[in-house]
């Protein structure tokens, strides 16, 4: 997989409507915590290869599956440099159990309010 400068990989199964961005389109900047409360900022990772999935939330069996989905395949993207997260609008102490409850090697990112996911349609 060729470097570019931010692949963005959207499983949108939440949304009403379907967004308008296409892996490879750049994203619009944004800045969401993690599940330790550190922050993930977008501008810090242009030119990295980057993988950001969209689920509805943590625990649910349809998110738990496409968490564990890449889960077992997260050889491919450390073997290949390729971050990947999770986005979803659960709470930061969700996102931590949820991590740790299904041995998550990535992290997931929190957008209380949806104001990234917005930003999106």
């Amino acid at each position: 997989m060729n470097k570019i400068n931010l692949i963005f990989f959207l499983l949108l199964t939440f949304m009403s409507s379907k967004a308008q961005l296409k892996v490879g389109d750049p994203i619009p900047s944004f800045e969401l915590f993690d599940q330790q409360g550190n922050t993930f900022k977008s501008a810090d990772h242009i030119g990295t290869p980057l993988v950001i999935f969209f689920y509805p939330k943590d625990h649910s069996p349809g998110c738990t599956l496409q968490s564990c989905h890449f889960r077992n395949n997260y050889e491919y993207f450390h073997e290949n440099e390729i971050l990947l997260y999770g986005i979803s609008t659960d709470s930061i102490e969700s996102h931590k159990d949820f991590k740790q409850k299904h041995r998550l090697q990535f992290s997931l990112l929190s957008d209380k309010g949806a104001k990234f996911i917005k930003k999106l349609k």
